[in-house]
């Protein structure tokens, strides 16, 4: 039999990378001979995190429209370059479906993909669609969606099948409650400005109740050495600072409360780990997206939610020392996240990829 060959396409952020990943191993559980090819953009973590997996990846020289000013000009300059490294990328790997996980570097490859009859699937991680998926709905097959309510903007052709994560997280036993609290933060795989500089205003806050917190912080790179000055400055010298955490499986398993951005994938990987959070939506984000993902889970009572326009040193101090003197709040935020959880999306997907290969979906 001829290998068949999947192309899954996207990037920009970790966010979109590690359900690709999660995907494409179910695929090759299910195929061992099956061939992998990623594509994503040129942003140097992405490769860092490809290669770390293993995996075979090609990135794109393409960059986003929407939101960036003048900028998107040159994205539209280009994107007939990109469209024609697609075309030549497709001609030559011949694949019998191509995926795209979100992010700007998916549309070129997907589009093209559709164009030539080739079976195209896309996933949509958050609650609203991205701008990409929304360009992409008319030309794919199919369209699997994190949220059942976000089945509307797909045409009939949504799927509800929940947003892949990796499968450490399924792994993680339940955290016992300590004298200390263990507190996460991150803003994604690039790191949050605005809540890096929250926190590092919020740590004279915390000082007194410092041998009762223990605080791991991943900042991105631009900012690392600034916050971790100021744990240090303010007693927190056995905090763990890091531009990035390649073992966050094993930070959110430490953690009794998480402290975030709410991206789709750290949205899907809370709720898989079933953690109580505290959700600073970007306030930037496309169509406040970030805000109605983490709507979904204050509507259970799995987080809160903090607005950045309401985001003030005091207020994070006030809602970090009141989870650290009620515990028992945690353990019942984390019940009701088991309100949220899909069973085996990534398993899922990879089954509706083969039903696509076979002509079944």
């Amino acid at each position: 039999m001829k290998q068949r060959t999947i192309v899954i396409s996207g990037g920009g952020t970790g966010g979109h990378l590690y359900p690709a990943l999660a995907v494409g191993r179910r695929l090759r559980e299910r195929d061992p001979a099956i061939r992998l090819i990623y594509t994503g953009s040129h942003r140097p973590l992405e490769k860092d995190l490809m290669d770390r997996h293993g995996a075979y990846f090609i990135p794109m020289r393409i960059e986003g429209i929407k939101g960036r000013g003048l900028r998107g000009l040159k994205t539209i300059f280009l994107l007939p370059f990109a469209m024609l490294r697609s075309l030549v990328l497709l001609v030559r790997f011949k694949p019998r479906l191509v995926i795209g996980v979100g992010g700007y570097s998916a549309g070129p490859v997907v589009l093209m993909a559709s164009l030539l009859g080739v079976p195209t699937l896309i996933l949509e991680q958050n609650a609203t669609p991205g701008f990409t998926n929304r360009l992409l709905i008319r030309w794919v097959k199919k369209a699997v969606v994190a949220f059942e309510d976000s089945l509307a903007h797909f045409r009939g052709k949504g799927i509800f099948l929940g947003n892949p994560v990796r499968e450490e997280f399924y792994r993680l036993p339940p955290k016992p409650r300590e004298a200390t609290l263990t507190l996460l933060v991150f803003g994604g795989s690039q790191g949050s400005r605005v809540l890096n500089e929250a926190m590092m205003e919020t740590l004279p806050l915390l000082r007194s109740e410092k041998d009762r917190l223990r605080i791991f912080h991943q900042t991105g790179e631009a900012d690392c050495d600034r916050v971790r000055q100021a744990y240090a400055q303010n007693g927190f010298e056995k905090a763990e600072v890091a531009p990035f955490f390649f073992d966050m499986a094993e930070k959110f398993e430490k953690a009794d409360l998480v402290l975030s951005r709410a991206g789709a994938t750290t949205i899907a990987e809370l709720i898989v780990a079933q953690k109580a959070a505290l959700l600073v939506p970007f306030a930037r984000a496309s169509e406040d997206h970030q805000a109605k993902n983490a709507a979904e889970l204050v509507r259970v009572g799995g987080a809160e939610m903090i607005r950045e326009s309401d985001l003030t040193p005091r207020l994070l101090a006030e809602r970090i020392l009141f989870y650290s003197r009620n515990p028992e709040r945690l353990g019942t935020m984390e019940r009701n996240l088991a309100l949220l959880k899909t069973e085996d999306p990534a398993g899922r997907i990879a089954g509706l990829c083969f039903e696509l290969m076979r002509g079944e979906a």
